[in-house]
């Protein structure tokens, strides 16, 4: 890191951590960005989910797809080109009771003017050693039926899963699969009743209760061609053919460094204020999945970096216009 002192930081290296980068940079904020990463998930990488993405193909600008590597390295280099400097590893304490806010970062402490925390949210898998060989194959597993659905055309896939999430998710993707087996582990849905309603009269919807997932079954090349699954009533396993697999078991945002410190959800997404990115705790914004449960896209991301790095400048254009009143007075007092 080139200063101890920062006017904006940014905690994550997202769409949305990214997006507030090139911002503030472009306004002479000069922000620092914490990258994220080095923790025990081996999920959890710089540049965010997008990074385990293969082709994305509902991004603006790019109408014959972009690998999400490239789009975030992209994202990276633009917002480096205005000025924004990045730092490696994740921020492990945070200290928000006053400002300058005190940030202790794996490179060193750091203090901010503001903060923008980007850390995002992440998916809920099973934990079996298959999902992350295929999680970044079309026709694979996929944690998003509204970012990968399109490429199930004609295919037999599983969701797992059996709440609203599941659901939606089934539903989603019976607009393109010929068929679409929940996988729950129960007998019964924790699904809302509306929801229970929809999937349960579509009938390419079909039902595998009281089982489980017990290993995923593919080739290299081919994709995910089968499971191994387990009814817990019975004990009896099975193989079965499907073509995708699509977890639905729920999502859970990185916010665990602000419990107690940063107002949140009962799933501890952040929560923002007056229609903005504004958290409880003044100079402290929330952009992208931390603080959202709905839509959990990359271009919902990136439009909140953007407004949370606005936020952030015309948090600082006020106080600094302030002090700049407070010392005039004081001089000619």
């Amino acid at each position: 890191m080139k200063k101890t002192r920062y006017r904006v930081v940014i905690l994550g290296s997202g769409p949305a951590g990214l997006t507030a980068a090139l911002y503030a940079s472009r306004a002479n904020l000069e922000p620092l960005v914490v990258e994220g990463g080095a923790g025990e998930d081996p999920t959890d990488v710089p540049g965010g989910q997008l990074m385990l993405t293969t082709d994305v193909d509902n991004y603006p600008g790019f109408p014959e797809g972009i690998l999400g590597p490239e789009l975030m390295d992209r994202f990276r280099r633009q917002a480096a080109r205005f000025g924004s400097e990045f730092t490696p590893g994740a921020a492990r304490k945070v200290e928000l009771s006053r400002r300058p806010f005190t940030l202790t970062l794996d490179e060193g402490e750091v203090r901010a003017e503001t903060l923008i925390v980007a850390t995002g949210a992440r998916a809920r898998w099973l934990g079996l050693p298959e999902e992350l060989d295929f999680r970044t194959r079309i026709g694979g597993v996929s944690a998003c039926a509204t970012c990968d659905g399109f490429f199930y055309k004609n295919k037999d896939v599983f969701v797992v899963g059996g709440g609203d999430t599941a659901m939606e998710e089934a539903t989603f993707l019976t607009k393109f699969a010929s068929k679409v087996t929940v996988v729950h582990r129960r007998d019964a849905l924790r699904a809302s009743k509306i929801m229970q309603d929809r999937a349960f009269k579509n009938p390419k919807i079909a039902w595998l209760w009281d089982t489980v997932v017990e290993k995923i079954l593919g080739a290299k090349g081919r994709g995910v061609t089968g499971a191994v699954v387990k009814n817990l009533k019975t004990g009896k396993s099975q193989e079965i053919a499907t073509g995708g697999i699509f977890m639905a078991i729920g999502h859970e945002p990185n916010t665990a460094l602000f419990r107690g410190v940063l107002e949140m959800d009962e799933a501890g997404y952040l929560l923002t204020r007056d229609g903005t990115t504004a958290t409880n705790v003044p100079g402290v914004y929330a952009a992208g999945d931390v603080a959202d449960h709905r839509y959990r896209q990359a271009v919902t991301a990136a439009g909140s970096g953007c407004m949370a790095a606005i936020d952030a400048e015309k948090f600082l254009t006020h106080h600094e216009e302030a002090e700049d009143g407070r010392h005039q007075r004081a001089a000619t007092a």
